[in-house]
C-alpha cells in the first residue's frame, strides 16, 4: 500500500443538494430544495445524472427528497467524516485539517500536528477559509456492495444532524448499523438568519412507514445471514480505518479543486485577485512569538503552493 495514501471507499457518484451556475462570467454554487444523484463524470453543461437519479425521482413526482439506503460500516465515523477544513483555492490541496483540539497542518518543513481552536479562534481561519467539512458514504441499490456515493456537506444543520442520527441507530440496532434499512431524507427549517425563508439540510431516518422494531429485526436477521456466508463485518471496518490512516489528508488535489469550488468560494473574488485563502491575506501579527511563528509558516505556504 503506498504510504501517504488515504484509501477510501470506492466512489460510484455524487449526491448533491445544489449545482455550479454560471453568474455573471463566475461559476458559482447554488442551493437547491431537493437531492440530485450524479456520476462522476461531467460535460459543458455539468455533472451527468446516474441512473438512480431518473428513477427514484419519477416514483416520487419529480422532486427527489428521499433515497433509501444502506451504509458501508458499522462504526458511525467510517460512514461519516467531518473536520474544519481548509483548503488553499487556487490548487485544491487541503492545507489544514482539525477537530477543534488537534490538527494537521501542511508547512514548507512538511506536515505538522498543531492544537486546533476551531475556525472561531484560528487566526488562519479568517474570512470562512476554514469550514466544518463533512463526507457521507452510502450504499444506494443492490448492484455493487462495495461501491458507494458521496455527500458532501459544509452544512452545521446536516453535519450534527448526520453525526447524531449514526451514533444513535449503532446503539439501538446492537451495532449492526450496516444492516439497517435506511433513507437519507431532505429536511427545511427557518431560522432568524435565514429570515423566515426556507433552508434545507440532510438527515437519516428509517424507511417509509416503517418502525424502529422492525427495521432493528430486519438488521438482525441481515446480520446472521452475512456472518453464516462468511462476511465479516468487523474486518471490513477494520480495513476502512487502516485505509482512512493511511493518508495525511482524505481529499486528493484533483477532488479538491471541485469541492473548493462548491463549498469554500472565495466570497470576495471581485475585490482581490489574490487566490490565497482570505484568513492568509487578513493576519495581523502576532504577539506571541511562536503563535507568529507558526502563522508566518503557514502564510508562507500558502503563497508558495
Amino acid at each position: 500500500m503506498l504510504k501517504g495514501l488515504a484509501i477510501t471507499p470506492p466512489i460510484l457518484g455524487r449526491i448533491a443538494i445544489g449545482k455550479m451556475v454560471e453568474k455573471n462570467g463566475k461559476r458559482l454554487p447554488e442551493k437547491d430544495d431537493q437531492f440530485t444523484i450524479t456520476s462522476q463524470l461531467q460535460n459543458k453543461d455539468g455533472w451527468i445524472l446516474h441512473p438512480f437519479d431518473e428513477s427514484l425521482r419519477k416514483a416520487q413526482g419529480d422532486k427527489l427528497r428521499s433515497i433509501p439506503i444502506r451504509l458501508l460500516f458499522n462504526e458511525p465515523d467510517l460512514n461519516f467524516r467531518a473536520e474544519y477544513s481548509l483548503f488553499d483555492r487556487q490548487t485544491g490541496r487541503p492545507v489544514c485539517v482539525g477537530n477543534g483540539e488537534t490538527s494537521k497542518r501542511r508547512t514548507q518543513e512538511g506536515l505538522v500536528s498543531l492544537p486546533c481552536p476551531s475556525p472561531d479562534g484560528c487566526d488562519l481561519a479568517r474570512g470562512g477559509a476554514c469550514k466544518p467539512y463533512g463526507r457521507l458514504n452510502v450504499l444506494i441499490g443492490d448492484d455493487d456492495p462495495l461501491g458507494s456515493f458521496m455527500f458532501r456537506t459544509t452544512g452545521f444543520n446536516s453535519i450534527r444532524t448526520l453525526a447524531a442520527r449514526l451514533e444513535y441507530f449503532k446503539a439501538v440496532s446492537g451495532n449492526r448499523l450496516a444492516c439497517l434499512p435506511l433513507e437519507l431524507k431532505l429536511r427545511g427549517k427557518s431560522t432568524r438568519q435565514s429570515h423566515g425563508s426556507a433552508i434545507f439540510y440532510v438527515d437519516i431516518t428509517l424507511r417509509g412507514e416503517q418502525s424502529l422494531e422492525d427495521a432493528i429485526r430486519e438488521a438482525k436477521q441481515l446480520d446472521e445471514q452475512r456472518q453464516a456466508a462468511g462476511f465479516d463485518q468487523a474486518a471490513l471496518d477494520q480495513a476502512a480505518r487502516l485505509g482512512f490512516a493511511n493518508g495525511a489528508f482524505e481529499d486528493n488535489e484533483d477532488d479538491g479543486s471541485a469541492v473548493v469550488e462548491e463549498f469554500f468560494p472565495n466570497d470576495d473574488t471581485d475585490k482581490k485577485t489574490d487566490a490565497r485563502p482570505q484568513a492568509a491575506i487578513q493576519s495581523e501579527p502576532e504577539s506571541d512569538p511562536l503563535t507568529a511563528k507558526l502563522t508566518a509558516k503557514a502564510l508562507q505556504l500558502t503563497e508558495t503552493a
